[in-house]
């Protein structure tokens, strides 16, 4: 033990909204019984980038004494976090066994004429390989060789309006779902594309709910066990269409 910068969550402020889940590189918070926990001090490296991703301003640096933070254990933990868990019978929604997340609440955005382009000319798709899904390319496929590659929440191009003239012109993009899908082969997979393809660079972009930051701890795995180092991207975007700082 030793005295050292840890952070501080303040359960009266925070709501649970989950954006400092996602913001956590190391996965050292998670929400449970509908606040941010700090998971083991071992995994929080103090920097307090999940500060300014805090709306309610709910977390703080404090300096105390704590057990140092171990890099090692957090590889490991964010290996563990990108596998498929069990799920608690209980915890399954009626809706095909689906477990639940904060971040599946309902709701509805108005929108007004204004926000779209009634009469302007269709735009032209700037998608450039196929297939998309990550379960389905290979290692090997041609376009993601020295490539600037996108690995996207399926939902995102829903949600931001720009993403093909912003994000995907020119450069290859798979998808997936974190949440439906398999993290364990996700995580597999983009570990082998990461060693047989070489991309140049890796962006992921996922939405603001807290599930959907698996796809950004998955891609931590695939780069933390990559024997090339290559610059890492990560983009959140808001279900309002918007993107978050």
């Amino acid at each position: 033990m030793a005295v050292r910068n840890v952070i501080r969550i303040d359960e009266a402020k925070c709501d649970g909204c989950g954006e400092c889940v996602t913001s956590c590189a190391e996965g050292a918070i998670a929400i449970r019984d509908g606040k941010a926990r700090l998971i083991s001090e071992i995994y929080c490296d103090g920097l307090g980038v999940c500060l300014g991703h805090c709306p309610q301003g709910a977390i703080a640096i404090e300096e105390r004494e704590a057990a140092a933070f171990d890099e090692t254990e957090t590889h490991k933990h964010l290996a563990r976090q990108a596998q498929p868990a069990a799920v608690p019978h209980a915890a399954l929604s009626v809706l095909g066994g689906i477990p639940q997340c904060p971040g599946s609440m309902m709701r509805t955005m108005r929108r007004t004429p204004a926000d779209g382009q009634a009469g302007a000319p269709p735009l032209r798709s700037e998608l450039t390989n196929w297939p998309v899904q990550l379960a389905l390319v290979p290692p090997t496929a041609p376009y993601l060789r020295d490539a600037d590659l996108l690995l996207v929440a399926d939902c995102v191009p829903f949600a931001y309006a720009d993403f093909h003239r912003q994000f995907l012109r020119g450069n290859p993009v798979l998808i997936g779902c974190p949440k439906l899908d398999d993290p364990e082969s996700y995580a597999k997979k983009m570990t082998e594309i990461l060693a047989q393809a070489g991309p140049r660079s890796l962006t992921v972009l996922h939405m603001e709910v807290p599930c959907c930051g698996g796809l950004t701890r998955i891609a931590q795995y695939a780069l933390a066990n990559s024997p090339r180092k290559i610059p890492f991207k990560d983009v959140t975007i808001g279900i309002r269409g918007d993107i978050r700082e």
